[in-house]
């Protein structure tokens, strides 16, 4: 049973996270991810709600409400380790050791995304409607373009990321 509400409720919870995820400045997968976990909390411990999709649809909207919170309560560090301000020959061979890797990382990029991000990232400083131009796609399609590119970077760069030392 539990099966088959997962497979029911899939397709309302990946659309309702696409609509709620951007206010929130989220990933939508990360957004599902809170709210499967969720669900299952509230299976092990309740059981199946009654109206699974008003209580999907409630969920989505708490966590969106949880993340916005915690972005406003969140405080940048005074000072980050990788910070380029201290710039001696340690610190100057990781950064351009981070910018190769960045580099290297957009050129794997798989279709317009490569070309996209390194519009992005050009030192002329495009605008979108120069970038849109250079490109040839519309410029209503760079901000889903540019996030879909920057997940795909993300994923691609999430093994480097995750060797690095945790802070905090």
């Amino acid at each position: 049973m539990t099966h088959d509400l997962l497979t029911t409720l899939h397709p309302l919870l990946t659309a309702e996270a696409s609509a709620e995820a951007h206010a929130t400045g989220t990933e939508p997968g990360d957004l599902e991810q809170a709210v499967w976990l969720r669900l299952l909390e509230h299976l092990a411990t309740d059981g199946p709600p009654p109206d699974p999709q008003g209580w999907l649809r409630r969920a989505v909207r708490a966590e969106v409400r949880r993340t916005r919170r915690t972005t406003r309560r969140e405080q940048p560090y005074e000072s980050d380790p990788a910070d380029d301000l201290d710039r001696g020959p340690e610190q100057l061979a990781l950064t351009d050791a981070r910018h190769r890797a960045l580099r290297e990382a957009v050129h794997r990029l798989p279709g317009r995304c490569s070309p996209l991000l390194q519009a992005l990232l050009s030192p002329r400083d495009l605008t979108y409607r120069e970038i849109a131009g250079e490109l040839g796609i519309s410029q209503g399609s760079l901000g889903p373009e540019r996030s879909r590119c920057l997940g795909c970077l993300r994923r691609l760069l999430a093994p480097e990321v995750a060797a690095r030392e945790v802070r905090g």
